[in-house]
């Protein structure tokens, strides 16, 4: 099989032009010349505002990762809303089980008391879920809003 000499694409031996450049071919047939691959691009993959508000996606999961992965563990913005993502959803956490333990005990005096207090658990849970996305809507937006006392602590963390 012969090769054009200027662009190295693949010829058929009829044929006196070269069908890719267009110049005229003298036959040879070596195999096109090695073209040198563009350099990758070697981005640090999401912006800074996006990885913060995936930072609270999965809570501490998605924290830990963004707190370890290379590109994202130098911006102070990623590592922030990572940790104050880590420390929200240990909060929750304890206030889900403190929380229970107090369903629990209510729930042993009567269980009337303690049904009138489920609606209340289910307006805490919705509200914790609105400011979560909340979280997130403000770290998509660049703003570093800090959660008291969470968002000092965090801030402390990443420096």
């Amino acid at each position: 099989m012969a090769f054009c000499g200027s662009c190295g694409a693949a010829l058929t031996q009829q044929v006196g032009f070269c069908g890719s450049c267009g110049k005229p071919i003298g036959t040879t047939s070596q195999p096109p010349p090695a073209t040198a691959s563009a350099p990758a691009v070697v981005g640090t993959g999401l912006s800074a505002n996006v990885a913060g508000a995936l930072a609270y996606v999965l809570g501490i999961i998605t924290g830990i990762i963004f707190l370890v992965l290379e590109p994202y563990k130098n911006d102070r913005f990623v590592r922030f809303h990572a940790m104050q993502s880590i420390l929200f959803c240990a909060a929750c956490i304890v206030f889900s089980i403190a929380w229970t333990i107090a369903w629990g005990i209510l729930f042993s005096i009567s269980g009337a008391l303690a049904l009138v207090v489920l609606p209340l658990r289910l307006l805490i849970s919705l509200a914790v879920f609105a400011f979560w996305i909340f979280l997130m809507y403000r770290a998509y937006s660049g703003q570093e809003y800090r959660i008291p006392f969470i968002g000092d602590i965090a801030a402390k963390q990443v420096g």
